[in-house]
């Protein structure tokens, strides 16, 4: 089974990777707090996969889990 590619927009990626976290800081809004799939316009499977990396980023402390 191919794997399937994630869409944002009208943009389509391979993978998300959780270390990229310029990219990933595009989904959090000022409290950290992950925006959702319509604000994008991201459907459910990316959404997963963008949420997935930012846990992962935030446990490996490339990203925060909130703001000072």
């Amino acid at each position: 089974m191919a794997k399937r590619k994630i869409r944002i927009g009208d943009k389509s990626l391979d993978a998300i990777d959780y270390k990229d976290g310029v990219f990933l800081r595009r989904f959090l809004n000022s409290q950290a707090k992950i925006y959702p799939p319509k604000r994008y316009n991201v459907d459910a499977y990316s959404q997963r996969q963008i949420s997935r990396a930012i846990k992962r980023a935030r446990h490996m402390a490339l990203l925060p889990y909130t703001v000072n």
